[in-house]
């Protein structure tokens, strides 16, 4: 799931891309080391609508830049290392991604890993805000048939019972029995978890998560870029639920969020899953808000 589509503070959604910069978008990977940011920056590095890519991390960066500049594709691509040349790696960036933080072990909860991961997002938007204010930014964390052809809206928030699949949405549609719709809904909350376990300590779920970022990225620049129609499920401030932040499908466009498309119909069972995940969204979302009054 994707957590977050936002700008810095006091900045508003002007930005809108000419014919003469479509498929220039130029992009900032922040934390493009990691075991998702490298995958990330390769797809990205592949992507026709990039044609700048500067990557940022504490560690490694300029062996990944030198890495991928030898991949045939237009976008040209610089690795920035430490808080020192932050500044220069976000300078003129139209999309800023910022794939998370330190990964989860096995053992850890979501929770677990709060104030590290929300220091280090924190931050990274404070710079963001100063260095490059129109840019929209990224924030990312995780949430049969042909899975190309397959779409689920994932609503609700980021962690355990939060996730919400809404499988009577689904495209196409299924109708599936009470014990196997109860099954497929608790693998999908425990998705992350799954890939944790089954690397046994030697990562999370990596490779899965930087194509899911990358997908989000490229649908925001399609969208920059004119292209209709384009939706992806986001977790933004909202009054679609009884939360102030909400995870929802969305319309995007050349302003970033065109319109929030809600929850829509759903089935008892999905709204007896929101009902219990508020309570756990709603201590989350304080837990966020309280720690970012408590910054300094």
């Amino acid at each position: 799931m994707f957590s977050a589509l936002a700008r810095p503070a006091g900045a508003v959604l002007r930005r809108s891309f000419s014919t003469s910069t479509q498929n220039n978008a130029k992009v900032a990977l922040l934390g493009a080391s990691g075991g998702i940011g490298q995958p990330l920056a390769l797809l990205l590095k592949n992507s026709p609508l990039v044609s700048r890519l500067t990557l940022y991390d504490i560690a490694h960066t300029p062996g990944v830049a030198a890495d991928l500049s030898h991949i045939e594709t237009r976008a040209t691509v610089k690795g920035y290392l430490g808080p020192e040349q932050l500044p220069d790696c976000l300078k003129g960036c139209n999309v800023v991604v910022i794939p998370g933080g330190v990964p989860r072990k096995p053992g850890m909860t979501q929770d677990d890993l709060f104030n590290t991961n929300a220091s280090i997002v924190a931050t990274l938007s404070a710079a963001c805000a100063q260095h490059c204010p129109e840019a929209m930014i990224c924030v990312i964390s995780n949430p049969g048939l042909d899975p190309a052809r397959v779409n689920v809206p994932v609503i609700g928030g980021h962690a355990g019972k939060t996730i919400i699949p809404l499988i009577s949405q689904c495209t196409r549609k299924v109708d599936l029995p009470q014990d196997q719709l109860t099954a497929i809904t608790g693998r999908i909350q425990e998705a992350g978890t799954e890939v944790v376990k089954a690397k046994a300590g030697a990562g999370s779920a990596t490779l899965s998560m930087a194509y899911a970022r990358a997908r989000f990225v490229f649908s925001l620049v399609d969208a920059m870029n004119g292209k209709e129609g384009v939706v992806e499920c986001s977790f933004v401030k909202s009054q679609e639920a009884d939360c102030a932040y909400f995870s929802t499908p969305l319309m995007l466009g050349k302003k970033g969020i065109e319109k929030n498309l809600g929850i829509g119909k759903i089935s008892s069972f999905e709204e007896k899953m929101i009902a219990e995940a508020i309570p756990e969204l709603k201590a989350s979302i304080k837990k966020g808000v309280e720690f970012v009054k408590n910054m300094k």
